[in-house]
């Protein structure tokens, strides 16, 4: 698998910017006045409490959701709103707290899904597959098989994927994902609802996501060992508003994040 292409912005430099940005539902404020940055290169986790706007916040970044206040640069383009096609052209891939995968095709077939922005052949030569059209499949199709073998799911690339076990579902989801070769992966909660081992397999595989390949993470996790090992910086929620921004080590001895997980602070 290669690394992504296509962005001008050096590791270490801010790759994406949240800037005072709100988000209401009706009377219900989801998120707060919120601003934070991810740099390039780096794992950037985004931690809270049940109903701290995580996933709200995961949404307005990938443009399923539109901000009343605030904006969002990426890769130096300034933004109030954005359509989650645009973002996926743009560079940004997510994975979801529940699966969404097709469960009816294959994980083979599932992982070209995430190719689909990378073809470039017309309708004709697709409905045909003829000519330059199957030179693209095939083209495509050695790099899903890239991934594959990068995710180690060789055996089950052409087992249905509403068959497969949870954990494998969301290592294929992972895949479909990295086929669209974001400069920005969005994982929310990638470990939720994995054993032990399930866990320590997800943990390795967003480990080489980022170093080998150099991919920026921006992850929700609410396994505390998991993001305090996996992570660069972190940043709190809580409520809608942002409570702490830091180093993992400096994140989990302030005391506000310590009252809200154990809800002393409401």
């Amino acid at each position: 698998m290669r690394a992504p292409t296509g962005s001008h912005i050096a590791a270490g430099e801010v790759l994406l910017a949240v800037e005072n940005v709100s988000l209401s539902f009706g009377g219900v404020h989801a998120i707060r006045d919120v601003s934070f940055d991810i740099r390039k290169g780096e794992i950037r986790a985004i931690i809270g409490p049940n109903g701290a706007g995580k996933t709200s916040m995961l949404n307005v970044i990938n443009g399923f959701y539109t901000p009343q206040a605030g904006q969002i640069t990426f890769k130096g383009q300034t933004r109030s709103k954005m359509r989650p096609f645009e973002a996926a052209r743009g560079g940004i891939a997510r994975t979801f707290q529940n699966v969404a995968l097709f469960r009816g095709m294959t994980a083979l077939d599932n992982i070209m899904a995430g190719r689909t922005l990378r073809m470039h052949r017309g309708l004709f030569w697709q409905i045909f597959r003829y000519g330059p059209a199957m030179t693209e499949e095939v083209e495509h199709r050695l790099r899903a098989e890239e991934i594959i073998d990068f995710l180690h799911i060789q055996h089950i690339r052409k087992i249905q994927v509403g068959r497969l076990p949870y954990g494998l579902q969301k290592r294929v989801e992972l895949g479909r994902a990295l086929a669209m070769e974001p400069d920005l992966l969005l994982l929310d909660e990638p470990m939720a609802g994995m054993n032990l081992e399930e866990k320590e397999d997800m943990s390795r595989f967003v480990l080489d996501v980022n170093q080998h390949f150099g991919t920026t993470i921006a992850l929700i996790e609410h396994d505390m060992g998991v993001v305090m090992d996996l992570s660069d910086r972190v940043v709190v929620l809580d409520y809608g508003q942002k409570i702490a921004d830091g180093s993992p080590d400096e994140v989990k001895s302030n005391k506000t994040v310590i009252d809200a997980y154990l809800g002393v602070a409401h």
